[in-house]
């Protein structure tokens, strides 16, 4: 049996794939949104907003959550949902070094 393809790559580059993978989904940026706009969120409000039925709601939380991007803690029968700051703050600044070698390149390319 071969290597897993994420073994080629380091441990930074792995870790910033699985968040970005999580986010590539347009129903799971509604959820961030979301969760942004409101700040934390009861698992059926989410359902409310997202034009999705419940368990395919539930099944994009559990992967955002998987990912480290949202918490959820129980409340009597429902989950309340926010976002993870720390997982926000490593893919703005992943971006933002992306942005600031584009602003700025090295050479002249293209």
């Amino acid at each position: 049996m071969g290597a897993s393809k994420s073994a080629y790559f380091n441990e930074q580059q792995n870790s910033m794939a699985a968040l970005i993978k999580a986010m590539a989904h347009p129903a799971r940026i509604a959820i961030v949104e979301h969760l942004i706009k409101v700040e934390s969120c009861i698992c059926n409000d989410i359902v409310d907003e997202i034009p999705l039925s419940q368990p395919t709601v539930s099944q994009h939380l559990k992967e955002l959550k998987m990912a480290g991007i949202i918490k959820g803690n129980i409340e009597g029968n429902s989950i309340c949902y926010c976002l993870d700051q720390s997982a926000i703050d490593k893919l703005r600044d992943y971006f933002n070094g992306i942005s600031v070698n584009i602003l700025h390149p090295k050479t002249n390319c293209c």
